[in-house]
């Protein structure tokens, strides 16, 4: 659907923050906290989290980092300017809220406090116990620093700085240290930034289903399946609505090896990030090299990401 661009503010070094309203005569889908909107700009495709109230229905509003590094999505989208017109998609959520919680804590890296903010929003909103802790370089580097240090987020909401003395900075230890039944946790950030909090949620005793997170971009190589070396050799999937066999060789993705054969899957991020290409495997084994699956997701075998995933089996047969 289109949306038109109608302000554009910068809110920390490199972070933009940009508000979308719905094309005249059309109303925006409403959307509930941790919920994601695809964004078409520059020819790229790029997933941006919503970090404003689930109750605002006439705007979305999205953080967006420039990365230096960037394939170019993050530099296009700083490009634009209030007045342009972008092709987004319906909100989707894969890091939502349970309505069960008893408490949340909410743990942030860096850009990762989009999600974050659309969720303290509807806990502060309906009453939901949480905190906030917010780790970032230095405080030039924070996004929404203003609204964190003042009401209604000022007493939960925790800071920290890489460039503060050692004891001001964030102790995953201590800020997880009392796993509850009704206690949950969501992650958000960088890869590294995420799996230290799980590592310290899984020493703390945090039991698996209470413990969320979303990846804001893949690790420079995505991980190969638990024991394994990363498998590099060539493999063959089968679709199984014709039994067709398709080639997949080293250096290809199943999703490149498909398109070349006229098999189109949907893929946005294509990092295994997004969630986006996830596909039933009804045979043989994937090596998961994704961030978007969990560890007992991956165990069950029965879904892969064939944008980046490979096989350890030789062969797949996938529900396309």
């Amino acid at each position: 659907m289109k949306v038109t661009l109608t302000r554009k503010l910068a809110v920390a070094t490199d972070i933009c923050l940009f508000e979308l309203a719905p094309a005249e005569g059309t109303t925006l889908p409403p959307f509930t906290a941790g919920a994601h909107i695809d964004v078409h700009v520059g020819g790229f495709v790029r997933q941006y989290s919503l970090c404003n109230s689930p109750t605002e229905r006439n705007v979305y509003r999205i953080g967006v980092l420039r990365e230096a590094a960037s394939r170019g999505g993050s530099v296009a989208m700083h490009a634009c300017v209030p007045g342009t017109t972008l092709d987004i998609s319906e909100p989707r959520n894969h890091f939502a809220l349970p309505a069960e919680a008893a408490h949340s804590i909410l743990l942030a890296g860096g850009i990762g406090i989009t999600p974050l903010m659309s969720m303290a929003a509807h806990l502060h909103e309906t009453g939901g116990s949480f905190e906030l802790h917010y780790c970032t370089r230095e405080p030039q580097r924070a996004a929404f620093l203003d609204q964190l240090e003042t009401p209604p987020f000022r007493h939960r909401a925790h800071c920290y700085f890489d460039n503060d003395p050692a004891g001001r900075r964030i102790d995953f230890a201590q800020v997880l240290a009392r796993p509850e039944r009704g206690k949950h946790l969501y992650v958000c950030g960088p890869a590294g930034f995420i799996d230290a909090a799980l590592t310290a949620a899984a020493q703390a005793g945090w039991a698996s289903g209470n413990v969320h997170r979303e990846y804001f971009g893949a690790a420079a190589t995505n991980p190969p399946a638990v024991g394994s070396a990363g498998n590099e050799s060539p493999f063959q999937v089968s679709l199984a609505s014709s039994g067709r066999v398709v080639d997949v060789p080293v250096g290809t993705s199943i999703v490149e090896a498909l398109r070349g054969c006229g098999v189109e899957v949907p893929v946005s991020c294509e990092q295994g990030v997004c969630g986006t290409c996830l596909t039933r495997v009804l045979s043989g084994t994937p090596d998961h090299r994704d961030v978007y699956l969990t560890d007992e997701e991956r165990a069950a075998n029965d879904q892969m990401l064939p944008c980046c995933s490979r096989a350890l089996t030789p062969m797949l047969v996938l529900d396309l």
